[in-house]
């Protein structure tokens, strides 16, 4: 391996060490500690990203990617084969605390990431609108602000109420969260809550911040 590989190599191990690091610990987690959990010396940490905030830049920017490869390779996978995989995924327990911590963070950092997660619902709803897997919605930006929002929120309690016994154990973490969310989230999202559609049709009849009358979501589409 050439010079030049090593040193994309060592840089790619630093990233996906503090992903974990800030994961499993915090992003107080000292660069000292992400070095020796990439098994590297903590002076490569400076070499490559110059600060803990151009690594914390990068790792976001990573997780994000993430997330939206994991997404988009579900909607495209047939259920029995996500069902199969996810839930034992160590992968998505790493997203999953990394979010849970930038969520629960509230700095400036955190509300980035926040507002980035919402611009990526927002691309793979259109995606599954598209595709026909779920129903398009009367505002789109609107829908996907608050899926992020309300998943975000019910993850940042889950685990107030339940702090896993070891954070850096990503498996049972991811498999712990989706027993407890899977059967009630594709419930709702499969078979809805209100056994009538009064409550949504009063408000749209109202008129309410501009809406659409009453009708078929997604038969005007406010963007």
């Amino acid at each position: 391996m050439s010079a030049a590989q090593e040193d994309l190599t060592g840089r790619a191990r630093l990233r996906d060490a503090a992903i974990e690091a800030f994961a499993a610990q915090g992003f107080d987690e000292s660069l000292r500690a992400i070095a020796s959990r990439a098994q590297v010396t903590a002076g490569l940490v400076r070499h490559h990203f110059g600060s803990k905030q151009a690594l914390r830049a990068e790792c976001d920017a990573t997780v994000l990617e993430r997330y939206r490869r994991l997404k988009e390779e579900s909607l495209q996978a047939e259920p029995k084969q996500v069902f199969n995989q996810l839930p034992g995924s160590r992968e998505g327990g790493v997203l999953l605390l990394y979010i849970l911590r930038s969520a629960r963070e509230g700095a400036p950092a955190g509300r980035q990431f926040t507002e980035q997660l919402i611009e990526e619902a927002l691309v793979l709803l259109d995606q599954a609108v598209s595709r026909g897997l779920i129903v398009p919605s009367r505002d789109e930006p609107a829908r996907a602000r608050f899926l992020i929002l309300q998943s975000l929120g019910a993850l940042v309690l889950y685990f107030a109420l339940n702090p896993p016994q070891d954070p850096e154990d990503f498996t049972t973490v991811m498999q712990d969260y989706y027993a407890h969310v899977a059967l009630p989230t594709l419930e709702l999202f499969t078979e809805g809550l209100f056994a009538d559609p009064g409550y949504l049709n009063e408000y749209l009849a109202s008129g309410a911040a501009g809406i659409p009358p009453a009708g078929p979501a997604g038969n005007s589409v406010s963007r």
